[in-house]
């Protein structure tokens, strides 16, 4: 029989941010860690002092514009709710005194958007330990792109081509492979033949995965087929 103190503390998330594909991502993320578990969601700034009320999460992970214009004004007002949590702020910016903003703000982390999923994971329980969470610094520039890359350099992602990015953008919406099919023309088969030699050469196993890749990748993406209008 398993003694108390072998059992891990479970770490209780809550996710706020705007993208909805972006928040399951985080809860499917953190769902197969035995000891984090997403108790509450929320997509707007507003929802989230209510939710802290409720739920008393150990960790938020706040999308950094919901902070806006205030974040020091926001954070004193969730801690006011609820002190009890730990927070770490997503955000996009890599500049250091970004960071620093949100840390003496009240911040106990922040994470880049684009960063491995791991250090999500990561983060949530390090600042759990008191302990500080801050990107790396980058460092110095690449130099630049050669105008021809040789094809051997060309990585699989590099390979799809626009009707492989269509069906991406089409994803990204949300859309079903019935609903792709019907907006780029083409049949629901080979919707799922695009997707297949999509999955390969990007290196993911699902739609949800790919949609998370696109998003962190920030692909070149066409535009999305509009929705055709009754005459």
């Amino acid at each position: 029989m398993r003694t108390a103190h072998h059992a891990k503390k479970t770490i209780r998330i809550l996710i706020a941010d705007a993208e909805g594909i972006f928040r399951l991502g985080l809860k499917k993320l953190f769902g197969v860690e035995d000891d984090l578990r997403v108790v509450a969601q929320a997509d707007q700034a507003g929802q989230v002092l209510g939710l802290a009320k409720k739920f008393k999460p150990d960790v938020f992970f706040l999308q950094s514009e919901m902070l806006a214009p205030d974040p020091a004004d926001f954070l004193a007002r969730l801690r006011q709710i609820w002190a009890g949590g730990k927070i770490i702020v997503i955000t996009s910016a890599v500049a250091g005194p970004e960071s620093d903003r949100y840390v003496k703000a009240g911040a106990a982390g922040v994470v880049l958007r684009s960063s491995d999923p791991e250090l999500y994971v990561k983060s949530a329980r390090r600042v759990m330990k008191n302990e500080l969470w801050l990107p790396k610094p980058l460092g110095p520039p690449p130099p630049p792109l050669a105008k021809e890359v040789p094809r051997s350099a060309l990585r699989p992602v590099d390979t799809l081509t626009r009707r492989e990015k269509s069906v991406i953008s089409c994803l990204v919406q949300g859309w079903r492979n019935r609903e792709i099919a019907e907006r780029l023309h083409i049949t629901e088969q080979t919707v799922k033949n695009h997707l297949r030699t999509i999955y390969d050469k990007v290196g993911v196993s699902d739609r949800l995965e790919l949609a998370l890749y696109a998003i962190h990748q920030k692909l070149d993406l066409p535009p999305a087929p509009q929705v055709e209008s009754a005459a």
